[in-house]
C-alpha cells in the first residue's frame, strides 16, 4: 500500500523527539509498507537533502539502541522530502498539491503536530486545496483545545472537512504495550472478570509519575497545566480501559462505545468535592537523583508569580453497578521521586481472618506501565513464625515482567499509532464525543481554581507532591502505594 505522510511541523520538537525516531523504527522493522514518503512541512527555507541531513543530525540525540547505521539512514533518507509553507497561505498549499501529484498513491496521512491554534486553519486550506478527498486521513496531535468551548469549535471545523472515519485524534499513551496488554489482561482472560467490581475491589489508583521538570517547554506549560496536559486526557483514557464494560467486539466504535460510558459515569464535581477531592501543587527547589533542580517558577519561560499546577491528585467515583462507591485515585505530577506510570488496584481484604499474619501489601494487582511493563500480584502465603512454633501468612510477589517475557525490543507507542493511521485502523484513537465528554468533567476544576486563588500547595521537587494529596487519600482509609 503506497501512502504519503504529510507531517505538519515537521521542524518542530514533536517531530524530532517522537516522531521521526517512530518511524524509523518502523522502516527497521520492515512494517512500514513499500511505496512510502514522507514529507516535512516548516516554514524555514531548507532543500531536502538540507532537511535530511537535519534528522541525521538528530537522530544523534536518541538513545543508542535507536539510532540508524549509515546504510539504515540512507534508506530511511530516501523516503524524506522537504516543502516550505507558510500554513495561512493558500498559494503554499497549492506546491504540496504538486508535491503529492507526482506520485498517486493509496493513502495521504496529514499529520498536525502544530500548535492546536492552527488546527481550523490547516483543515480550511487543506478544503479550498481539494486536499481532503476519501483517501486523505488527518492526524490531530493533544491537546485539541484549551477547554470545552475551544475543543468543540475545533473538532465542528474538522468536522466540516473531513469526515469521522478520516480524523485520527492522537492519546499516545493508548498506543504503549502496557495499555494494549491492559485491555488484553481484562478482555482475554476470564480470571479477573468475577472479581473485576465494587464487591471485591477497595479502591483503584492511576499514577503518572515523572522526574522531568517542563525542560524547555516552559512557555507551552504556563498555558497548559497539568490537568489540561495528562489528566484531561492520558489518565482519564487510563480511567475508562480500567473501567468499562466489556466491549461486544474489538471494533473501533464498539470500544469507544464502552469508554463513553465510563465518562458519562464519572460522578458530578459539587463545591465540597471540588475543595475537598482536588489537589493541585507545583514543585520547588530540591535534588532529582541527586542533583539540585530548580523551583518551577525559575524555569525558562515560566511566569516567576505563576500558579500554574506541575502537579494533581484527585478521588472520583464511577456512578453505575459495577463501580457504585469504589474510589478511584488519579496523580499526576512533574519532577516527582520517579518516573513510574502504574495503576494499582487493592482488592479488599478476607471477610473474617483465621491467620496469624505479618504486616505487608497483599491482595494487590499492579500493572506497570513505564518504565517497567508488566504485573505485579501481591498475595499473602503461609509462612512460619519461629518464635510462636506456629503458621503465619506472610507478603509474597508474583511478577511477570513483558519486557523480558516478550523482548525489550516491541512496537513503541507512536510506532503503533503511526501504522495504525496508515493502515486506517481508528482503535486507539479517540472520538470526538469522549474528548467533549472529558472537557465537560474536568472544566468544573479549571473554574474552581480560577476562584481560588490560593489553593496551589507547593512540593520540594524529588518527593512524591504535596501531603495534602496523602491527607485526601487518608480520607478514605488508605494510602498511595508507595506509603502503605
Amino acid at each position: 500500500m503506497s501512502f504519503d505522510l504529510v507531517l505538519f511541523g515537521g521542524t518542530g520538537d514533536l517531530a524530532w523527539r517522537k516522531l521521526m525516531p517512530a518511524l524509523f523504527q518502523a522502516f527497521r522493522h520492515g512494517t512500514l509498507p513499500p511505496g512510502g514518503r514522507i514529507i516535512g512541512i516548516g516554514r524555514d527555507e531548507l532543500s531536502a537533502e538540507q532537511y535530511r541531513s537535519l534528522i541525521r543530525a538528530r537522530f544523534d540525540k536518541v538513545e543508542l539502541a535507536k539510532r540508524p547505521n549509515e546504510d539504515e539512514f540512507v534508506g530511511f533518507a530516501s523516503l524524506l522530502e522537504f516543502v516550505r509553507m507558510d500554513l495561512s497561505r493558500p498559494a503554499d498549499y497549492a506546491r504540496l498539491v504538486g508535491t503529492l501529484a507526482a506520485r498517486q498513491t493509496d493513502t495521504v496521512v496529514m499529520y498536525v503536530a502544530t500548535a492546536p491554534t492552527l488546527f481550523t486553519t490547516v483543515c480550511e486550506q487543506l478544503a479550498g486545496a481539494a486536499l481532503n478527498s476519501a483517501k486523505t486521513r488527518i492526524v490531530l496531535e493533544k491537546p485539541l483545545g484549551h477547554d470545552l468551548a475551544s475543543n468543540r469549535a475545533i473538532n465542528e471545523a474538522v468536522r466540516r472537512v473531513f469526515s469521522e472515519k478520516q480524523i485520527f485524534r492522537i492519546d499516545h499513551y493508548l498506543g504503549k504495550p502496557a495499555v494494549q496488554n491492559l485491555f488484553a489482561l481484562r478482555f482475554g482472560n476470564a480470571l479477573f472478570e468475577p472479581l473485576w467490581r465494587r464487591e471485591h475491589i477497595a479502591n483503584i489508583q492511576i499514577t503518572i509519575a515523572e522526574e522531568l521538570g517542563v525542560e524547555k517547554r516552559g512557555a507551552f506549560y504556563e498555558t497548559t497545566g497539568a490537568l489540561r496536559d495528562m489528566v484531561q486526557n492520558h489518565a482519564l483514557q487510563l480511567l475508562c480501559a480500567i473501567g468499562m464494560e466489556p466491549p461486544i467486539n474489538s471494533h473501533a466504535d464498539a470500544i469507544r462505545d464502552e469508554k463513553l460510558k465510563v465518562l458519562r459515569s464519572l460522578k458530578p464535581w459539587t463545591a465540597e468535592t471540588l475543595a475537598q477531592d482536588v489537589i493541585r501543587g507545583q514543585y520547588t527547589g530540591g535534588k532529582i537523583a541527586g542533583n539540585a533542580v530548580a523551583p518551577y517558577c525559575d524555569e525558562t519561560g515560566v511566569n516567576p508569580a505563576s500558579q500554574t499546577e506541575t502537579f494533581v491528585a484527585l478521588r472520583t467515583e464511577i456512578s453505575n453497578w459495577r463501580w457504585a462507591g469504589v474510589p478511584f485515585f488519579i496523580r499526576t505530577g512533574k519532577r516527582l521521586a520517579g518516573r513510574d506510570a502504574r495503576i494499582v488496584v487493592n482488592f479488599r481484604p478476607t471477610p473474617h481472618a483465621i491467620f496469624n499474619s505479618q504486616i505487608g501489601v497483599a491482595n494487590r494487582l499492579v500493572i506497570n506501565l513505564q518504565p517497567k511493563d508488566g504485573l505485579e500480584l501481591h498475595l499473602l502465603a503461609q509462612g512460619q513464625d519461629n518464635r510462636r512454633n506456629s503458621q503465619t501468612l506472610a507478603p509474597v510477589q508474583l511478577d511477570l515482567d513483558f519486557d523480558k517475557r516478550f523482548g525489550s525490543g516491541r512496537v513503541g507507542a507512536y510506532e503503533r499509532l503511526l501504522l495504525d493511521v496508515i493502515d486506517g485502523r481508528l482503535n486507539l484513537f479517540v472520538r470526538s464525543d469522549e474528548q467533549e465528554e472529558a472537557w465537560r468533567w474536568v472544566e468544573p476544576i479549571l473554574e474552581h481554581w480560577s476562584n481560588d486563588p490560593q489553593g496551589l500547595r507547593l512540593y520540594a521537587a524529588g518527593t512524591w507532591g504535596p501531603s495534602a494529596a496523602s491527607a485526601m487519600i487518608a480520607r478514605d482509609g488508605f494510602c498511595w502505594a508507595e506509603e502503605c
